[in-house]
């Protein structure tokens, strides 16, 4: 959520500053916003351009992309302190209007700063925590502080979250940044360097970038990098340059009419780059070990990643016969009391940078737990704060409904409890090869379900449109699956959808029940779970219940559906692989359908960065 970039051009250079920065701030659209605006020095001259409401209205309204200048940074606001308003967006001034500062995360002490700030004479405009870093910086400035010293003053007393960028009239050439726990990435270029929160945000113009670590300050100008930790001393930027792989076309839409449909046809890609890595990737044996040696494992993260930790402990339960403990991220504080050394904790985010995940991984480090993450994105906080990290490489996913997230991070928990199991010695090596083969088909198997589905949700979807409330139900192994399916809809078509094990139902949830009303049943190609499901598919279908159907091409329960998405049939360790597709492209089309935005559902950010 909220988003950043900054741009300065080399003095010798002609490099349109405001068109980069409005270009920046569209790719930055993924992570959630509410407002946005951009700040520019020409010739000495600060300007501020802010406004809430979509960035495309405000380049009509405002012209953000035609502001000048050797400096432009530019925001998009999710807010936090202070409601969405032209206010409160940013980039904010301090009271002589030559400073302008942008910034992501919480500053946590800006109440008491502020109430000193006020008594000093600081007339405050907006709402927000990002105002008082402003006129902090003001504060020491006109002390007699140079502009990178004010700046560092102010940085040092401030607490909290936050990547911060700032410029002064000033200091024309030159944007000033900051860095703890929110994240922020330099970009080198050819003619301008850059500061962005987000690596697309500045893709178009270079792949050489710095990932600066918690504790960064310095500076850019259009031909160089400092950079320092902060009390402590410089840093050799040059050192920590690498080189992007990812290319342009790979953060757009490339002809699908929305993000969320393109990532969703991306997996069976997404799932090979992620077999490709975990096979050349000594880290899984290494997580294993950890694994191996700990008292207790433990497994964290939110929303989607909750889901695939909750398939992480079923599999581990059912392949290695050991319990683990899965939770809620931002629950973390219940599971502290019972933390101990020789603990074990698994952090699982897509961003790495998820607040209550990071929260819950440093509470358990805290303690003595050791740390593996798993994570999307390389060098980002959790990973680089956990004594080893696994990545998915599943590529930028833009959509803020995550849909690679889920099933490159089950294929890789699912390797990484086969791993477990045979160091263990509880399954033998032959157990583990056909384990593997199945897993290794997971490219193929969600290539086919998506195929096999699309026409299918797109019908489905057309009827699903005009419900308010469902159900999505499942046992064991499929029940994370089932939670995902259930998830999307929320999201994306605002529908209201519950899940839970359908044995449960009886107990409580039936009672709301009635003629047509859409209960999906998640079914896994076992045996078991079939029969059991049965009865619990006609006790729905006995109070009028619309059944649909994601069960394996070959599965017994066919005639029970009135609407029956066909998978392939697989183990059941791959259910999340094969059964979520359907489920996705139902949640997007009935999305669609409703005339809702699937990328950008509404009240929701992409990388939760506040807890």
């Amino acid at each position: 959520m909220c988003g950043i970039i900054g741009v300065c051009t080399r003095v010798d250079k002609k490099l349109n500053t405001g068109d980069v920065v409005y270009k920046g701030l569209l790719r930055l659209e993924y992570r959630g916003y509410d407002s946005a605006g951009v700040a520019s020095v020409e010739q000495g001259v600060l300007r501020v351009l802010k406004g809430k409401g979509k960035i495309a209205d405000l380049e009509k309204k405002l012209g953000l992309s035609r502001v000048k200048g050797s400096v432009v940074i530019g925001h998009t606001r999710w807010a936090t302190h202070g409601a969405p308003s032209d206010v409160n967006a940013h980039p904010h001034t301090d009271c002589t209007g030559t400073i302008a500062i942008v910034h992501n995360g919480i500053i946590e002490n800006y109440r008491e700063l502020k109430e000193e700030l006020a008594k000093r004479g600081h007339v405050f405009k907006s709402e927000t925590d990002t105002e008082v870093v402003v006129h902090l910086i003001e504060e020491f400035y006109k002390s007699g502080d140079r502009p990178y010293d004010a700046f560092k003053k102010a940085v040092s007393m401030i607490r909290g979250s936050y990547a911060i960028l700032v410029v002064f009239a000033s200091a024309p050439n030159t944007i000033f940044f900051a860095k703890k726990d929110s994240p922020l990435v330099v970009g080198l270029g050819d003619v301008a360097n850059f500061v962005a929160s987000d690596i697309p945000a500045i893709l178009e113009h270079t792949r050489r970038v710095i990932t600066l670590r918690d504790g960064w300050v310095g500076f850019v100008t259009g031909d160089s990098v400092f950079i320092e930790e902060l009390g402590k001393g410089p840093v050799n930027p040059m050192e920590y340059v690498r080189v992007v792989e990812w290319s342009l076309e790979s953060a757009s839409k490339g002809g699908y009419p929305h993000f969320m449909l393109k990532e969703i046809h991306e997996q069976p890609r997404a799932l090979v780059d992620t077999l490709y890595g975990l096979s050349s990737d000594p880290t899984l044996r290494e997580a294993s070990k950890i694994m191996a040696e700990a008292r207790r494992v433990f497994i964290t993260a939110a929303g989607t990643s909750y889901h695939a930790s909750l398939h992480f402990a079923v599999a581990l339960s059912k392949i290695a016969g050991v319990l683990a403990t899965p939770f809620v991220a931002s629950e973390y504080e219940a599971y502290l009391p019972v933390v101990r050394e020789g603990d074990v904790l698994i952090a699982v985010s897509q961003s790495g940078e998820t607040m209550d995940t990071l929260k819950a991984a440093r509470a358990f480090k805290e303690r003595g737990a050791k740390l593996i993450a798993v994570s999307n994105v390389v060098d980002s906080a959790i990973p680089r704060e956990s004594d080893i990290a696994l990545y998915t490489r599943a590529g930028p996913e833009i959509g803020v409904a995550a849909t690679k997230t889920f099933t490159t991070q089950t294929l890789l928990l699912s390797f990484l409890v086969l791993d477990y199991a045979l160091l263990r010695g509880a399954i033998l090596k032959s157990e583990y090869d056909e384990y593997a083969r199945e897993l290794s088909r997971a490219s193929d198997l969600a290539a086919k379900s998506i195929a096999w589905s699309e026409g299918l949700a797109k019908k489905v979807s057309e009827m699903l449109r005009l419900k308010q409330s469902m159900y999505y139900l499942s046992r064991g192994v499929g029940l994370p699956t089932a939670m995902e399916g259930a998830l999307k809809i929320k999201e994306l078509a605002y529908i209201h959808a519950e899940s839970y094990p359908a044995g449960e139902s009886k107990h409580g949830p039936i009672a709301l029940v009635e003629e047509g009303f859409p209960v999906v049943f998640v079914v896994p190609r076992d045996v078991y779970y079939e029969k059991v499901l049965l009865g619990n598919i006609q006790e729905m279908k006995a109070r009028g219940a619309w059944i649909i159907g994601v069960a394996p091409e070959d599965t017994s329960l066919g005639e029970q559906f009135d609407l029956f998405f066909r998978v392939p049939s697989s183990h059941w360790l791959t259910t999340p692989i094969t059964h979520t597709p359907p489920m996705q492209l139902l949640a997007y089309y009935t999305s669609t359908l409703k005339g809702y935005d699937p990328d950008k559902p509404r009240n929701l950010a992409k990388t939760v960065t506040v807890e």
